[in-house]
Parts: C-alpha cells; structure tokens; sequence
C-alpha cells in the first residue's frame, strides 16, 4: 500500500523513533508498504517518521540500473551478497559506527522536501549493526551511496533532516522552497486543502 509521505513543517519529521520490540505481521506489513512507497516516489530510502511512525525502521534500495556496476563497497554479515539478494533493506533498531570520518561532499534529496536539493558532508565509511523485521541481527559495512543512504535515513530516526546539515549556501539558495513548504504543512494540518 503507498503511504502519504510527510513533508516538511510537520511535527513528526522532528520526532525520534521508539525501539522496535514487537516483530511481527504489522511491521513486516508497515517494512513493504514504506518499500512501495519509496518506489512510487522514486527514492532510494524512506525513513518511519516520513509515514508517520516515530519509530526505528527505515528502508532501503540503492541498487544501480541493470548493467550498471556497483558503485561503492559493501559487505554484508561478513559476505558480499547480490545486491538483489538483500535489497530492498528494512533496517530495524540500527546502531551506526562511523568507519573511516573523512567526509565526502555530495548533493543530497529527500522526499519529504520535494524540489530540494543541497550539498551535504557524510562520514565515507559506515558499519550499521540492526534487525531484519523477523528480529535477526545483522550488520552492514558500506561506503559511497550505500553508506550515504543509511546514514540520511538513521538520521530521520533520530529527527534528524538533511538541511540540519547542508552547506549554509545551499540552505540559502532553496530557502524560499523550504518555506513554502512548511506553510503548505501548516495549511495541510489546519485542514485547508
């Protein structure tokens, strides 16, 4: 099922995520449909709060075009899979350890803030230790996109937006953007449209 994604100005987004306990038919159901919506709005992660959950599970697909070599290092419990053989990813609970903090400039997107884009420095290297949504544990190490994506999606989970890191002349550059809409969010929340 597509979910409405929150966009930004509403309250949720600022929210951070309670733990994950209960690992059953509701979150694998809440994991597909945060999947289908990521796909029907062309993303490439999707974090709860963006659904309106304040909880610790986001989702994740940064597979290249058929044909397309894999643009960054990945390992996987230890293995490097497929990428088709672990995405798309639910990631539950995740705990980040930053592996190599040289920064990296990229210009990131969100899909809460349609429109947006900007310059954003992320740690290169990242080992996320989470659950699947049965509960089992794993852990990812990644770079480049990969490694990007997971750490924009974990940063929702703690309330985190991607223009709370921006480079300030980007910020600038989309703030009239930004605040339309936030006061589309506050006319949405009254009730106006």
């Amino acid at each position: 099922m597509i979910l409405r994604v929150k966009q930004y100005g509403e309250p949720i987004l600022r929210k951070v995520g309670k733990s994950i306990t209960d690992f059953n038919q509701a979150l694998a159901t809440l994991a597909d449909d945060m999947v289908d919506t990521m796909y029907d709005e062309e993303g490439i992660g999707l974090a709860a709060q963006q659904v309106d959950q304040a909880l610790q599970i986001c989702v994740v697909d940064v597979r290249p075009p058929e044909g397309v070599e894999v643009p960054f290092n990945y390992s996987f419990d230890g293995k490097k899979p497929p990428l088709d053989l672990i995405m798309p990813m639910a990631i539950v609970n995740p705990k980040i350890t930053i592996l190599d903090d040289t920064e990296e400039v990229y210009e990131e997107g969100c899909l809460s803030f349609p429109g947006v884009n900007g310059r954003v420095d992320r740690p290169i290297g990242v080992r996320c230790e989470y659950q699947d949504t049965e509960g089992n544990p794993h852990v990812i190490e990644a770079d480049g996109l990969l490694g990007r994506c997971i750490l924009h999606e974990v940063d929702h989970l703690q309330g985190k937006l991607f223009i709370d890191r921006m480079y300030k002349r980007d910020l600038k550059k989309n703030e009239t953007k930004i605040k339309k809409l936030k006061r589309e969010s506050r006319d949405f929340l009254k009730g106006k449209k």
